[in-house]
């Protein structure tokens, strides 16, 4: 792509060339079939936003307050596994390019960068956490996110068994193969990558999950540590471990992984702070509905009684409104800081919240909108996908 990224899906083209092959189809891939992670995205541009005229939009705001903190745009980049993989200490450039946006960076359990470095880089971040079936290891987790100052703990709650994701089962992602023609495959697909190899490869290291370092010993790949990590994951857990979690952790609470109005009730009773409408962007069970199809079903649910926020298929400015006007308070936005920092590091971030926030802002001047906080249902003509 020989002319300057415009949008994120340019990015998402550039990393796909400049990325090998399974860890460009690990963060683009999604379940099974992959309908929900199209769904996703289809289902938000189904949405139309009406147009209004002759209304003053001379100033026109998109800074907000989400869970206490305060925010230029309603946008928050997500927790995404493996990040330092996509580019050299990646999570550290991408809470660079959030931080001095204004807007929040989520830390994952399963980053390359562990905690204290992208809080010594950045200042502290919101923080995504997997309950372990080790909970000295889960409690050691939210003892090292209070440590570092962060304001937000994330608990993913949609992770009960990995989903069918057979992108990373056909690229040896998984280690589950024994096939050595495989792992032939994946040798010759890095060194194909020679810009990849020195950035990442050679300068990137180390390459495990920091978050984990000290409650895996002897793990020294991000395979090995996957390994470990998928046999951790707690299949028992219910909605009464929010109270063991509450009574370690005294900031803002936040449950994601939520689709159906039901749970979103069990949420508000367990007494968290927020809630992420998500379907681990299709990477889980395929044919949940799209969180664009979700969301207003579970932010009437609730109601004002917790924050609401959304992920998944949000690739412009435009998705982050309509999101806004089906009742989310801001939106999470992974797979396109993965792109942005896979094809240009923390430039490419700061380029593609730049992009999110002048799309924001036209949307607002067009529908009549001068505030995020005015964007409702009346903003769009078909506000159910």
């Amino acid at each position: 792509m020989g002319l300057a990224p415009a949008t994120v899906s340019d990015y998402r083209e550039l990393a796909r060339r400049r990325l090998p092959r399974s860890l460009f189809d690990y963060i683009d891939g999604g379940a099974s079939a992959e309908h929900t992670l199209a769904a996703n995205v289809g289902d938000l541009a189904a949405i139309q936003l009406r147009q209004r005229v002759m209304r003053d939009v001379s100033e026109r705001v998109q800074a907000t307050t989400v869970l206490g903190q305060e925010m230029t745009s309603p946008v928050v980049l997500a927790p995404v596994g493996l990040g330092g993989m996509y580019a050299r200490r990646a999570e550290v450039q991408a809470a660079l390019a959030a931080r001095d946006a204004g807007v929040p960076f989520t830390e994952s359990t399963v980053s390359i960068c562990g905690l204290d470095e992208v809080a010594a880089a950045a200042g502290p971040p919101w923080f995504q956490l997997y309950v372990q079936r080790d909970r000295d290891v889960t409690e050691g987790l939210i003892a090292n996110a209070a440590k570092v100052g962060s304001p937000v703990l994330v608990l993913t709650v949609d992770l009960a068994v990995v989903g069918a994701r057979h992108r990373d089962t056909r690229n040896a992602m998984t280690g589950e193969s024994k096939n050595p023609w495989l792992g032939l495959r994946r040798g010759l697909d890095l060194i194909s990558h020679p810009r990849w190899v020195y950035d990442v490869g050679i300068n990137g290291k180390p390459h495990i999950f920091g978050n984990l370092e000290e409650m895996v010993p002897g793990a020294r790949t991000p395979m090995a540590f996957r390994r470990w990590v998928d046999t951790q994951f707690d299949p028992s857990v219910t909605w009464d471990d929010i109270a063991w979690v509450r009574e370690r952790w005294g900031g803002k609470l936040v449950v994601k992984g939520v689709l159906d109005p039901d749970d979103a009730r069990l949420a508000v009773d367990a007494g968290v702070d927020g809630i992420v409408v998500s379907n681990h962007g299709g990477r889980q069970l395929d044919t949940v509905p799209s969180t664009a199809a979700a969301l207003p079903a579970v932010a009437d649910a609730v109601g004002d009684r917790v924050e609401v926020l959304v992920d998944g298929g949000i690739r412009t400015g435009l998705d982050v409104v309509k999101m806004l006007a089906l009742g989310a308070k801001a939106c999470l936005i992974g797979r396109a800081w993965a792109w942005a920092v896979a094809a240009r590091g923390e430039a490419g971030v700061r380029h593609m919240l730049e992009g999110l926030r002048a799309d924001i802002d036209t949307a607002l001047a067009l529908t009549g909108t001068p505030d995020v906080a005015d964007l409702d249902r009346d903003c769009l003509i078909n506000p159910r996908p």
